[in-house]
């Protein structure tokens, strides 16, 4: 296998990496290659093994705060209180604010806060009781998208696109919730479904301004190809840099002098659906996005320890990036994704060996993997193992560099999307067409 070369870029500074569930793993491990020093929490018990032997780690991170030069919180479930608390005691940040999670956790929030700014949005309604979501469809048939808010989003089996008219299909599941989840109440919302076609605007931030350029991603959350399947966190993703387009300035655009206010720094991103009568918004990311970061990063053309201190500087301002396309490729293993299930992992995932054909890790990016020995071994309980990272001029040049390098990889009982960059065959036409893709 190739040395991971170490690439000093810049005086060593030592990075603070901060997460619930283990998700800024691939991170940290790159920061170290670069020549840095890194430590790294992770809360939940079941995922503390993601990453041994790859990243130091540490068992209380406010331990750690006076020693590290930067902060870096992977944004999830309510750390934008935290990171709001560490940029007011004067550390050097990456993270968001209570404003930023709402924006994310609170779907009604976030909707309303784009409506403030002139942005518009899809006609929806926010429940906390099935009957009355029952008697909305029934007097308002149309077709519905049911979304739940705050931590119930987390959990994809609730998600639920309608397919027909009058929203009997939707009645149907609003019914079997009702009874499956009699005990456990869910906020979620019903919002008109749009067609058209489905793409992510985001750009980074540095607590004073948008850094350029943006990226336009297109995620694959469907389980199998052909977009089949039960919902996931996430298959894979395709992207593109760009300088701001249409489709930016109409809407995350809006959102810069509210970000300016709330010294936000890291990643924010708005998932749209876009057809020839408009942009609208469907939801927000305000954090780094897994794997998307990792597949960022390799558009990224400079290192991402550099990128992240200048980030939470707030001297990045513009940065280099690849031209052309980048693609990302989940690849997992059961139990995913219905990750929990300790039963299932150690008969399928549990310390199952990662092997490389030929030894070259070009295009590999850590999930929950683990160093045993020299040899990478599946852990943690989610089933997600790594991602893999291709690039190229056109879409079809980073697909077949993506999935020559997935050739090399073999683990036990692993599967992952064949098809991922396919969908902008079809939809790079309706974009042009509409003018959404265009530099304004």
């Amino acid at each position: 296998m190739k040395p991971l070369i170490s690439i000093k870029i810049m005086d060593q500074k030592k990075f603070l990496f901060v997460s619930y569930d283990a998700l800024i793993s691939d991170i940290a491990w790159h920061v170290i290659k670069e020549g840095h020093q890194a430590k790294y929490f992770i809360e939940n018990k079941d995922e503390k093994e993601i990453a041994d032997g790859f990243v130091e780690k540490t068992d209380n991170w406010e331990n750690e705060v006076n020693w590290a030069d930067v902060i870096v919180f992977d944004d999830v479930l309510g750390m934008g209180k935290l990171a709001q608390k560490m940029r007011e005691k004067g550390k050097l940040v990456v993270g968001g604010t209570s404003y930023t999670d709402m924006l994310e956790d609170d779907r009604s929030f976030g909707q309303e806060e784009l409506k403030k700014l002139g942005i518009p949005i899809i006609p929806y309604q926010t429940f906390e009781a099935f009957d009355d979501a029952i008697k909305f469809v029934e007097s308002n048939p149309a077709k519905y998208v049911i979304k739940p808010s705050g931590e119930a989003q987390n959990v994809k089996l609730y998600l639920f696109v309608g397919e027909e008219d009058d929203g009997k299909d939707v009645i149907q599941v609003l019914e079997a919730y009702k009874k499956i989840l009699e005990k456990k109440p869910m906020v979620f919302q019903l919002q008109r479904r749009v067609t058209g076609v489905e793409v992510a605007v985001g750009a980074f931030f540095n607590g004073h301004e948008f850094v350029y350029p943006i990226n336009v991603n297109f995620e694959h959350k469907k389980l199998f190809p052909g977009n089949i399947g039960p919902s996931t966190g996430e298959m894979g993703t395709s992207m593109f840099w760009s300088m701001p387009t249409k489709m930016f300035n109409a809407t995350l655009k809006k959102m810069e002098p509210k970000l300016a206010e709330e010294h936000y720094v890291g990643y924010i991103d708005l998932n749209c659906i876009v057809n020839g009568y408009g942009i609208y918004p469907l939801e927000f990311t305000a954090r780094f996005g897994y794997p998307t970061i990792s597949i960022q990063q390799e558009g990224i053309q400079m290192p991402i320890s550099e990128f992240l201190y200048g980030l939470a500087t707030g001297e990045l301002k513009k940065f280099k990036a690849k031209s052309g396309f980048q693609i990302g490729v989940r690849i997992v293993t059961p139990p995913f994704p219905y990750g929990g299930d300790a039963k299932i992992l150690g008969k399928h995932s549990r310390n199952a060996a990662v092997i490389f054909k030929k030894p070259n890790l070009e295009g590999v990016h850590i999930e929950d993997v683990k160093l045993v020995d020299g040899q990478w071994v599946l852990t943690g309980t989610s089933g997600v193992a790594l991602i893999v990272v291709g690039s190229g001029a056109t879409m079809k040049q980073a697909h077949n560099q993506v999935y020559n390098r997935i050739s090399n990889i073999l683990i036990p009982d692993m599967y992952y999307r064949t098809d991922i960059g396919y969908r902008w065959f079809e939809d790079s036409d309706k974009l042009h067409n509409w003018g959404y893709l265009r530099e304004a």
